[in-house]
């Protein structure tokens, strides 16, 4: 296992003092930083707390595009109702920072839940996740061995993303009996409409939106009718969330890479390339002027391998690039990347100024294509240094040096994210 230390910069000056960056020279042996532009996140954040509270439902964050306990302290304090994690590991860190209500939303493998029960006998109101009847079975077996009564919610599918259960589907009244009638606590019913990244007309978000909210719906109804308990409806995903019209019969909403935005997102048409707060800080190592390229020193182990912009209507390459105070450089594109190099080219022909333009030593900007993958990617390990002219010791309280907060819960890439 490879661990990169880098840096994950939230410039709280810019949130008073306009949009300006850090100075971030000399701080990471890669030589790479990854910046969050603090102004631009709290404009996220407020965005769709607002949004969610104009629509009267609670909203649940999910946490595992910034991983960071200053990021959630801002999303919490903006009105949000606990939050959602991916992994255990990220549970773990943020029952550890005062976090108490967490939703880890994917389904419960049975050797996990050891680590689960851990967690729910260290005070943390955990909730899982089950969408068959094996997996309820074995919850609901070690719950009865040790005693513990846990509060497990059933995955829906609505719209043939993944995995959960169709609303209609016999499995869903059987998954529910075995839960209940094993002593569990059936806390509700969850989905998450996935297929919106494939849209990009505000339509088509809204109707997929109103699929998403029925379906689950439409399930929880059915559980209650067979004499169920089941208190939770629980929907999300980023675009649908900020499309949705009504949120009728739905106790939650829960979205994650709102916070920080991307390319794709950007795509999909619920955010500007001026709302996106995260970007990676590289420099210009050298010219490959006979192709038109620029040499940087960003490759995928920055920016991840995700090519989730390939299929839309805009494709970003493995991202945008831009100056380093973030505008945009049109039709410059990190269009290819190796493990430490990246090479940066024009769409529609050659720059046969290159090297003049952009010369070695050049700081540039690279905003991604999906924020979770380029922000937690891989073996990824380090820190986020909140700025702001006296210093900060927490999200709104100054001291009077500058301090780094710890980047939590860094994802492993293997055996489906085990730590």
């Amino acid at each position: 296992m490879r661990i990169i230390q880098f840096s994950l910069t939230i410039d709280f000056q810019a949130f008073n003092h306009g949009d300006g960056l850090a100075d971030y020279s000399g701080y990471i042996r890669t030589g790479l930083t990854f910046t969050a532009r603090r102004q631009r996140m709290q404009h996220n954040i407020d965005r769709m707390q607002q949004r969610m509270e104009m629509l009267g439902v609670r909203f649940r964050p999910h946490v595992k595009t910034s991983k960071c306990t200053a990021v959630v302290r801002a999303q919490l304090a903006a009105g949000a109702h606990g939050i959602t994690v991916s992994t255990l590991k990220e549970a773990e860190q943020f029952l550890a920072a005062g976090v108490t209500d967490i939703f880890y939303a994917v389904g419960m493998a049975p050797h996990r839940l050891p680590q689960a029960l851990a967690l729910r006998r260290r005070g943390c109101n955990l909730k899982i996740l089950t969408d068959g009847v094996a997996s309820a079975q074995a919850i609901a077996d070690f719950g009865r061995a040790n005693c513990e009564a846990f509060d497990v919610w059933i995955e829906i599918d609505t719209d043939g993303h993944r995995s959960g259960i169709q609303p209609e589907d016999s499995a869903l009244l059987e998954v529910g009996r075995v839960l209940h009638d094993g002593g569990m606590r059936l806390g509700g019913v969850l989905t998450h409409a996935g297929s919106s990244y494939e849209l990009d007309t505000p339509e088509a978000l809204t109707a997929l939106a109103e699929r998403e909210r029925v379906g689950c719906v439409r399930a929880a109804e059915r559980l209650r009718a067979e004499g169920l308990p089941c208190p939770g409806v629980s929907v999300g995903s980023t675009p649908t969330a900020l499309a949705a019209v009504q949120f009728q019969g739905v106790t939650e909403v829960r979205a994650g890479v709102y916070v920080l935005f991307d390319l794709v997102m950007n795509n999909i048409g619920v955010c500007t390339t001026d709302e996106i707060a995260l970007s990676v800080l590289t420099t210009v190592i050298g010219h490959q002027s006979d192709k038109g390229w620029i040499i940087v020193d960003a490759g995928w182990m920055a920016m991840s391998r995700d090519r989730g912009t390939q299929k839309q209507k805009q494709d970003y390459g493995y991202g945008q690039v831009c100056t380093i105070d973030g505008t945009v450089l049109p039709g410059y594109l990190l269009s290819g990347a190796n493990q430490e190099h990246g090479i940066v080219s024009r769409e529609g022909g050659r720059d046969a100024d290159l090297s003049h333009r952009f010369p070695v030593g050049t700081r540039l900007r690279i905003l991604p294509n999906h924020a979770c993958a380029t922000g937690a990617h891989g073996e990824l390990r380090g820190d986020v240094r909140v700025v702001t002219p006296a210093g900060l010791t927490s999200a709104g309280s100054c001291c009077s040096a500058r301090i780094d907060w710890p980047v939590q819960a860094r994802s492993i890439a293997q055996g489906g994210g085990q730590f």
